[in-house]
């Protein structure tokens, strides 16, 4: 039975279920493992005149840059943090004082990341000048958008710290190639958390350098013969069975993941909106889903909220060596056409008997694109939803293309970006000349810092 923490709730996709805030970490639906094949999601699910308070209001120039503040109204935590007592007030000192925590830990803390245009790589495109735009993480904290996933999840622990319910502290775990295990390990040393950390045998050495000199504990996860999915999620699934708290960027794992990118998500909106931009597409790079699923849903929610008219077409990129999410749009797109669905009938199915659908790659994943390698896309139910509204689709980009990305990204911005990072670029690289057409402004995200 759920507990109401205000106005906002989290809501199973697949059963229905409502978590309960009287529990300490209600991350994940508690039919998970029932075995009904349900794709068993928690979401937050909030009436739209509280996401359009928060766009109002974060939408001014005046609004504090740090999002968890900036468009808190819209945010879980906050509401679960004013039905336990906390004022608004009081809310925004526990954010602040956390921030400046990891501030002093990486150098960096949370803010508005830059949303410019790129007029010289859209000439070297052949596209029309101010026609391409650039949301840039890369200087965000630890050099990449994953730390913003994780705070959510760290501002819920700490709040519950506060309010005197937690009174032991629970080790963290996450699973990563890079950039989550780094935004991990500076959000964990500034909360004074210990932390495992599950990478792969090829996790590159100045990554493992500094995940050591913030004191996480590492630990290396070879495949083992004839185990199916990543190895890395496969360690860290049995860490957290055994009591580790899921410090991830995986929605399945622990909801509020996805939440945390919400705001990226409207900062674009934002930024677009001030920029007087219509917004044509938006190419998001696609490893385990979270990111995508976080700025469809931003997006959707904006329109919904009547803050934005329609939304630009959410154009999913994964590499040739690790394609999971378009395998099961193109087998969901195939049922709707045999069936007749609509489109609601269609998401409706993708929550069921979910093993039909999307499953591990069978392959081991090989790119340069190394951190969008996932097995599964494990937040793929989101990120379907925006795409099916708004009228977009997945792209397979091949790995020429991502080579060809990387050097791009880098030579003609002058970010010092990673080959993660343009994906999305790579994705655009590979459209065919109908699909590069665009009636508006195309939207890329580079996403994380070259090492």
């Amino acid at each position: 039975m759920s507990v109401s923490v205000g106005h906002s709730v989290l809501r199973c996709v697949g059963c229905g279920v409502e978590a309960d805030t009287n529990v300490l970490f209600p991350f994940a639906c508690p039919n998970a493992g029932s075995g009904d094949g349900n794709e068993h999601i928690l979401v937050r699910r909030l009436a739209p005149e509280w996401i359009r308070k928060a766009l109002d209001e974060g939408g001014q120039e005046t609004a504090d840059r740090n999002s968890f503040i900036r468009f808190r109204h819209a945010m879980h935590s906050w509401h679960a943090a004013t039905a336990w007592g906390f004022t608004d007030a009081e809310y925004i000192d526990e954010v602040t004082q956390l921030n400046q925590r990891i501030g002093r830990v990486d150098g960096t803390a949370f803010g508005e990341t830059p949303f410019q245009p790129q007029d010289f790589l859209a000439s070297r495109l052949g596209l029309p000048g101010r026609s391409l735009w650039v949301k840039d993480e890369t200087n965000h904290v630890s050099g990449s958008h994953k730390g913003r996933h994780l705070f959510n999840i760290l501002l819920w622990v700490h709040l519950q710290k506060k309010r005197g319910v937690l009174l032991n502290v629970p080790r963290l775990a996450i699973a990563s190639c890079g950039n989550a295990a780094l935004a991990a390990a500076v959000l964990a040393n500034a909360a004074d958390m210990p932390l495992d950390v599950f990478i792969p045998v090829n996790a590159e050495p100045n990554v493992v350098t500094r995940l050591s000199a913030l004191g996480a504990t590492i630990h290396v996860c070879p495949r083992r013969p004839n185990e199916v999915g990543d190895p890395c999620y496969l360690r860290f699934r049995e860490a957290t069975a055994a009591g580790a708290l899921p410090f991830c960027c995986q929605g399945p794992d622990n909801a509020l993941a996805v939440e945390g990118g919400l705001g990226l998500g409207w900062e674009l909106v934002v930024q677009a909106k001030r920029a007087r931009l219509h917004l044509d597409r938006v190419f998001v790079q696609v490893g385990g889903g979270a990111l995508g699923s976080a700025v469809a849903t931003a997006f959707l929610e904006a329109v919904e909220s009547g803050y934005l008219s329609t939304m630009p077409k959410i154009i999913a990129v994964q590499t040739a060596g690790c394609a999971p999410l378009k395998r099961a749009y193109d087998r969901l797109m195939d049922a709707q056409h045999q069936h007749g669905w609509n489109n609601a009938e269609t998401l409706h199915q993708a929550t069921l008997h979910r093993s039909q659908w999307m499953w591990p790659w069978e392959e081991e994943p090989h790119s340069l694109a190394h951190g969008i390698l996932d097995d599964e896309t494990y937040d793929w139910h989101g990120l379907v939803t925006g795409i099916v509204a708004s009228g977009g689709f997945p792209v397979v980009a091949a790995e020429s293309a991502v080579v060809e990305a990387a050097q791009m990204g880098a030579e003609y911005t002058g970010i010092d970006v990673c080959a993660t990072g343009t994906s999305g670029l790579a994705g655009l690289l590979s459209l065919d000349r109908e699909q590069s057409s665009a009636s508006g402004a195309t939207v890329l995200l580079f996403t994380g810092h070259r090492r």
